[in-house]
């Protein structure tokens, strides 16, 4: 027979719980949220906790964005993608990393990307190859006019 903890207890091991996912990594809110109730704690103890916790500044969706955001820019991640997947964790704003680089800077991003996984080889004879690499794009987020000045990018002994 399991001993019933007091409300104290449960929400003293709530936070205890919530700072040690912190501390491993940033949490959007929502996924702490999720985190917690998939550890079974009380629905009603959840939010005052994370609210004591934006209060203190260790919970604050903003900074996860931006943290969330440059890790995936350097996995070689577009804009379209980064946005989508920010709004599945519960952020409703685009992080200043993203906000801050220009059309351009997207552009060299992902011609650095193309020529490390695939090299920039002209496509303008193989159809194919170039499809390959235009979905590989689209898939990870970059905008259509992005993908064509990727795709068009050559090696500057290539030109």
């Amino acid at each position: 027979m399991a001993k019933q903890e007091n409300p104290e207890e449960q929400r003293h091991r709530l936070a205890a719980t919530a700072l040690r996912l912190l501390a491993r990594r940033e949490h959007s809110r929502q996924e702490l949220v999720l985190k917690l109730r998939q550890r079974r704690f009380d629905e009603p103890l959840i939010d005052p906790v994370l609210d004591e916790f934006e209060q203190e500044g260790w919970l604050d969706d903003g900074r996860f964005a931006d943290v969330y955001a440059r890790q995936r820019i350097d996995q070689g991640y577009g804009p379209l993608r980064i946005q989508a997947e920010l709004r599945q964790r519960g952020v409703a704003r685009d992080p200043e990393v993203l906000e801050a680089l220009s059309e351009r800077e997207w552009c060299d991003h992902a011609i650095r990307v193309r020529e490390r996984r695939f090299g920039l080889a002209n496509l303008e004879q193989d159809w194919d190859e170039k499809v390959r690499q235009a979905r590989f794009f689209q898939r990870r987020g970059f905008t259509s006019s992005q993908v064509d000045i990727t795709l068009a990018a050559r090696a500057p002994d290539d030109l």
